[in-house]
């Protein structure tokens, strides 16, 4: 397995715990700013901006913003 591979393999659940750290933090952010917020559509909400975000950074990585970083 190549380093790199190795590395991320190694973080995997840290980075799995980070994103949802993230998604559950933006919820809190909607039940203290919306008090009667629909809590589903928020969540589904807050995946679509996550994975716009995924999406956006995942065209980076192509286009090699990355590449050097």
């Amino acid at each position: 397995m190549d380093p790199v591979e190795k590395d991320i393999q190694a973080r995997k659940n840290e980075i799995i715990s980070e994103v949802k750290a993230v998604f559950k933090t933006n919820m809190k952010f909607t039940d203290w700013d919306v008090p009667e917020a629909d809590d589903r559509l928020a969540a589904e909400l807050i995946i679509q901006v996550m994975q716009e975000a995924l999406d956006m950074l995942k065209g980076e990585v192509e286009e090699g913003t990355y590449d050097t970083y």
